[in-house]
């Protein structure tokens, strides 16, 4: 095992500061675009289809940055692949600055989307630079930041698009994005958590393959058609992409994403909140803008301009930010998946009034501004339940895959209000524009959105994953982090998969816990040189606590798990004789085959204790009598005995799998 030391935190102001800018400067830089998008055919020369693939070329190109650079800060450091990111996007601005062609744009624009894998590395590095009590403020401001880059995009936008020439969005956050760069490097600390290894860059190119054919897919079905064969081709291709994907990741020792960790119950309910999350929040911009900017002559619409339609979304941006405070405050009070479940019903009810109430300029706003302050407790909440549910090592690529997840909800709602608005329409002037009925059906989807959200986070109030003293960046932490990296070994030295290495005060309160790859490597953080209390555990094995002093100066040995559990028992005849060479099958309870062997001389047989279950376990004797009956494993070893010819209603039904 090896621990490395690093320097101690930074202030607090500052790295929120800090991070809170570049994450409204990337915000800024998807944004400022969107309302000049109307104008750009005109502008460029093109069509509107060909014209939307710089929007399509952000999108795709931010959902695949995003899992593959919070790896790479995982392994090599938060602040490097920030000023990457940042690099990477300021090119993108300035080559769009000085483009006019429509192949140079997309470019720029695909470059610009890299910035977004800053929101996951960000709120990483404030898990890891933050004292404890800070951190749900630092993550709610992260959060809103993507709320007040867009709000202040609009008007923004507008104002150049009436003042200036519309390559100044470009020029602008190309100068602020430069200027991060050199604030990042000289007032961001490198994060002391670092994992090591060999980046997984075939699960790279896999998964963004099939995230490209998805979200094309998404984005672009509404102008291919739903059923068209390049849209069901590019869902197919990507599905299938995935399904080679998944068996690869479980077998790499350090992938790209550790399945290991998502499949877990505790994340796998905050990336589903996640999913609906992003769908719920979306319509609130797309429908909002839509009421504000379609004509009155659809008896609906405002007529607003690109300026004033900014304005009028300023409001729900600042809802964002001022709830950033009050959502810290909650997560400390009440918990966040208290605050995820208010927030979302929030949301939900204030979709089912705007149903009714969207005729005049207030009711819009109004409902705009309180779906966004429940929009701001969910997004508030989402990163702290992810961040105390897994390893503070996986903190950067747990998030990424939350916030592609978000971006994958967002891009369902896309799809969804294009279909919807583009399948009931009124024609008004020679145009043809969606119909009220239509938002109307936006705000009742996303009202179930939401709804689905509150309800994923009700069985997550009684988990104890994601309470406070589960927040393993340890209370005890301040200010010199080191990683711990050990090996967990059988008594042959063979490694151990999946064993799972739990770090804990020796008052019990948790500090990390790591998760051993197909090496039996893991690493997990702790505050400081101490003793520590290192509970090993591992499916199939008994379990193995011990006290270590985790310190830079003292080698530990690698963990070894000395005892198999094993699942045995003995087979008798109808007269209670033991039964030698008799075959012995274990199957599950669905039919798959688990293993095989045969009794000994005294009618004893064993095998390796399988996960945990229901199994069917059937013997065949050498006169060819049969026996069979179901059993429940459960943690321990046990003896399960099984007399040949008895029927399965004679012997009892199941065992007590905790006797």
């Amino acid at each position: 095992m090896v621990v490395e030391e690093v320097r101690p935190r930074s202030r607090p102001a500052l790295v929120v500061t800090m991070l809170a800018c570049c994450g409204i400067v990337v915000s800024l830089q998807q944004t400022l675009l969107l309302p000049l998008l109307p104008d750009l055919p005109r502008l460029l020369d093109t069509s509107a289809d060909s014209a939307s693939w710089l929007v399509t070329a952000t999108l795709l190109s931010g959902a695949v940055a995003t899992p593959t650079i919070s790896r790479l800060a995982d392994m090599y450091g938060k602040r490097r692949m920030m000023v990457v990111a940042l690099v990477v996007s300021v090119v993108g601005s300035l080559l769009g600055a000085v483009s006019q062609a429509l192949p140079l744009l997309i470019g720029a624009r695909a470059l610009q989307g890299v910035g977004v894998a800053l929101i996951p590395v960000a709120i990483a590095i404030m898990r890891d630079e933050l004292p404890r009590d800070r951190v749900p403020l630092g993550v709610a401001l992260m959060s809103a930041t993507l709320a007040i880059g867009a709000g202040a995009g609009l008007p923004l936008s507008g104002l150049i698009a009436e003042h200036m020439d519309w390559h100044a969005s470009f020029w602008l956050t190309g100068i602020v994005g430069a200027v991060l760069i050199v604030g990042t490097v000289g007032l961001l600390p490198e994060s002391p958590v670092r994992t090591r290894g060999a980046f997984d860059l075939r699960g790279a190119v896999l998964l963004s393959v099939a995230l490209t054919a998805v979200l094309l897919a998404l984005s672009k079905g509404g102008q291919w058609g739903w059923t068209a064969p390049r849209t069901a081709g590019c869902l197919l291709g990507g599905a299938a992409v995935l399904a080679v994907w998944v068996p690869l990741e479980l077998r790499t020792p350090r992938p790209l994403v550790d399945l290991r960790v998502a499949a877990r119950r505790s994340v796998v309910l905050v990336n589903a909140a996640s999913v609906f999350a992003g769908f719920s929040m979306f319509v609130n911009m797309l429908a909002t803008t839509q009421l504000l900017q379609m004509p009155t002559e659809t008896g609906y619409g405002l007529g607003l301009d690109v300026l004033h339609t900014g304005l009028w979304m300023v409001p729900n941006a600042a809802a964002f930010g001022l709830m950033a405070p009050l959502s810290a405050w909650l997560i400390r009070r009440a918990g966040p998946q208290a605050t995820m479940v208010a927030g979302a019903a929030l949301m939900g009810v204030t979709y089912l009034w705007r149903v009714f109430y969207s005729a005049d300029l207030a009711q819009i706003v109004v409902g705009s501004v309180v779906v966004g302050t429940g929009t701001a407790m969910v997004y508030g909440a989402l990163p702290t339940l992810i961040m105390r549910a897994v390893p503070v090592t996986e903190t950067a690529s747990a998030n990424g895959l939350n916030v592609l997840l978000r971006s994958f909800g967002t891009s369902t709602a896309s799809a969804a209000t294009a279909a919807i608005t583009t399948a009931s329409v009124l024609t008004l002037d020679g145009r043809e524009l969606p119909t009220l009925e239509a938002l109307e059906l936006l705000f009742w989807l996303a009202a179930g959105a939401a709804a689905a959200t509150a309800l994923i986070g009700v069985p997550m109030l009684r988990m104890p994953e994601y309470a406070e003293e589960a927040d393993r960046s340890g209370a005890e932490n301040t200010g010199r982090a080191q990683i711990v990296r050990g090996q967990v070994l059988s008594p042959r030295g063979t490694p151990i998969r999946q064993a799972v290495v739990t770090v804990l005060t020796p008052d019990g309160r948790a500090v990390d816990w790591g998760q051993a790859d197909a090496e039996g490597r893991f690493t997990a953080a702790v505050p400081g040189p101490a003793d520590y209390l290192v509970v090993t555990a591992a499916d199939g094995w008994r379990p193995r606590s011990r006290m270590m002093t985790l310190d830079s100066g003292t080698p530990i040995p690698p963990i070894v798990l000395r005892e198999r559990l094993t699942l045995g028992g003995m087979v008798r005849d109808a007269d209670g004789r033991a039964v030698a060479d008799a075959l012995v099958v274990l199957t599950r309870s669905t039919g798959e085959l688990v293993t095989t062997t045969r009794t000994d001389h005294d009618g004893r047989y064993e095998v390796p204790r399988p996960a945990n279950g229901r199994y069917v376990l059937t013997v065949a004797g050498p006169d060819e009598s049969l026996g069979a009956r179901t059993l429940a494993v459960w943690e321990e070893a046990r003896d399960f005995d099984l007399v040949l010819g008895t029927p399965l209603s004679d012997l009892g039904g199941l065992p007590d799998p905790l006797a």
